[in-house]
């Protein structure tokens, strides 16, 4: 679990450093996936890409399964994620 999360933090700091304009790469259109943000010229949504990273899945591995998107495209999509949280109002849960 260590493992993943330190993959993680280099992937973030990577996009925070060279990925700062994803809006080239992701679109909302709301004839496209309901409007869901997805990937520009395709219907490969944020939220996929985020659930496949999440789960373990490599870079590498999400190009091989989705051939028309490019690491940029992978990158754009943490990008994306990280702004809209940052804008996000957040409560701590009580333990």
């Amino acid at each position: 679990m260590a493992e993943g999360f330190a993959i993680t933090k280099i992937i973030i700091t990577f996009v925070k450093k060279y990925m700062t304009d994803w809006r080239k790469f992701i679109i909302i259109d709301q004839k496209v996936l309901n409007g869901k943000p997805v990937i520009k010229d395709t219907r490969i949504s944020v939220e996929l890409i985020i659930e496949k990273l999440a789960e373990g899945e490599t870079i590498e591995q999400i190009m091989e399964s989705h051939p028309r998107i490019d690491k940029e495209s992978i990158l754009a999509c943490l990008s994306f994620a990280s702004d809209s949280l940052k804008n996000e109002l957040t409560y701590p849960l009580a333990s």
